[in-house]
């Protein structure tokens, strides 16, 4: 096949690069999901504090890490920070949400965060509150 000025030797290389192109063309550009690094919870009167950091490749306002939650087991929201703006040149960084209201038979919580672009991640961190530390927690008291 050829078209008027374009050598027929050109052809496979215009087709590959087309072919890379539209491939490319459907694939999201992506920050990944977010990951929970570490959370330490603090025990006052009556209430719980939690400390949670995140790590996130925030490319900005688009997709970015923009919240994290306490739920019991099975999923009854005990606390939830909203986070406002990308943190891009802070990274990991670290949150905190006071005046968590725990039930005293909860006995298990799970830290779930959240980015724009997928959603709640996969990465929770499971708190066994009768246990002062875990993988990726601490417990003040």
């Amino acid at each position: 096949m050829k078209l008027a000025g374009v050598p027929a030797v050109k052809w496979p290389m215009i087709r590959l690069v087309t072919w890379l192109l539209l491939g490319l063309a459907g694939m999201p550009v992506s920050a990944g999901q977010v990951e929970i690094r570490f959370v330490e919870l603090t025990q006052t009167a009556g209430s719980w504090r939690a400390s949670v950091t995140l790590a996130h490749g925030d490319t900005g306002w688009n997709h970015y890490a923009d919240g994290w939650r306490l739920v019991t087991v099975d999923g009854k929201v005990l606390g939830h920070r909203t986070l406002w703006h990308p943190h891009e040149h802070e990274q990991p960084f670290t949150r905190q949400l006071s005046d968590i209201s725990i039930p005293a038979d909860i006995k298990t919580i799970v830290v779930e965060a959240h980015d724009k672009v997928h959603g709640w991640s996969p990465d929770k961190v499971q708190i066994k509150l009768g246990q002062d530390k875990g993988k990726r927690y601490r417990i003040n008291r």
